[in-house]
């Protein structure tokens, strides 16, 4: 896991460099198809790189994302009602899971544009899709899926960077991030060291806002994967509304707040929460925001919001990497899980 997480600069900058030509034909087939709306299957890790999606397609460029549910078509046998004016993506790292398969294939009947993006040239995702969009991450051996994810993310970047009209800036800022993202595994050590006053937690809540709600989703699923806390994620805004009663003395709380539209919330969030004295992990770039939390672990570089997600989920995954190791635990290994899910 751990080399793996060390890997991702450099796939970010491969897949910069390798998958702009197969990108653009999906964006000229977007444009072709005059698509009003998408619709994206994934499930797990995968579907919180589709929460990334909904939140870079519907801010940068206007186009309404659902996020399906599977099961609707392979429990209900039910296809909603999508036409040529939609796009149909499916997200798998292994490209096998029958349930978003099923949704692709589906789609394709209703005369729907079909995409995805696997890790698995070869896998049935990407033969059932019109156009399959392949990261060049290279096999994931770690069960807990880290490359794969922040590959899935450079994909939708890069697919999103297609679809702008300024697209030598946003790829200039797309190589920036692989760079600060680099930056950021020099946490390493510090992080090692901070997680040791955290091996007895057994739950926490994991909070983000905008953008970097899938970094909320994803590192509370990898606490919950490999050190098997009681990880809860939440934006912001829904943790007020009811959850916030949970916490109370000592309680954890893992906030990721890049700089951005969502740097306000999440500062205000901080401060409504110390009456009630949590124990929070902030992850942030600006020292204001880290100069009220127990931890502080500052990200050494700013990026543009919509980028964000990639610097501050390798953050939380060398925090969750180490608390695992921290637990006694194979982070490698976790216990009940395969490398490949599969459900219907």
């Amino acid at each position: 896991m751990l080399d793996e997480i060390r890997q991702q600069p450099q796939i970010v900058r491969r897949t910069i460099e390798t998958e702009f030509r197969n990108v653009e034909a999906l964006r000229d087939a977007i444009i072709r198809h005059d698509i009003r709306f998408a619709y994206i299957a994934a499930r797990g890790t995968s579907d919180n790189a589709a929460h990334y999606a909904k939140y870079v397609f519907e801010i940068e460029h206007g186009i309404p994302i659902a996020l399906a549910a599977p099961s609707v078509f392979t429990l209900y046998d039910a296809v909603p009602h999508l036409d040529e004016h939609a796009l149909v993506m499916g997200i798998s790292q292994s490209g096998s899971g029958p349930d978003v398969i099923a949704v692709l294939e589906r789609a394709r009947t209703t005369g729907a544009l079909t995409a995805c993006i696997t890790n698995d040239p070869d896998s049935r995702l990407a033969q059932v899709c019109e156009y399959p969009l392949v990261t060049p991450a290279g096999p994931e051996k770690s069960i807990a899926a880290t490359k794969t994810y922040t590959a899935a993310l450079a994909m939708i970047a890069l697919l999103s960077t297609a679809l702008d009209g300024n697209r030598p800036e946003r790829l200039e800022h797309l190589r920036r991030t692989a760079d600060i993202m680099q930056e950021t595994l020099e946490l390493e050590d510090a992080v090692r060291q901070l997680v040791q006053r955290y091996h007895d937690m057994s739950s926490c809540v994991v909070i983000g806002r905008g953008y970097n709600h899938c970094t909320a989703l994803e590192i509370a699923l990898k606490l919950t994967e490999t050190s098997y806390v009681g990880a809860k994620s939440f934006s912001a805004a829904d943790f007020l509304h009811g959850p916030v009663a949970q916490i109370d003395d000592g309680f954890p709380v893992l906030l990721f707040a890049p700089d951005g539209k969502a740097y306000k919330p999440m500062m205000d969030l901080a401060l409504a929460l110390k009456d009630r004295h949590p124990d929070v992990i902030a992850f942030a770039h600006n020292l204001d925001f880290l100069a009220g939390s127990e931890t502080a672990i500052r990200i050494p570089g700013s990026v543009p919001e919509w980028l964000s997600p990639l610097v501050y989920v390798v953050a939380g995954q060398l925090f969750v990497y180490w608390l695992s190791l921290e637990k006694d635990l194979d982070p490698d290994h976790p216990r009940g899980l395969t490398k490949i899910t599969k459900t219907k």
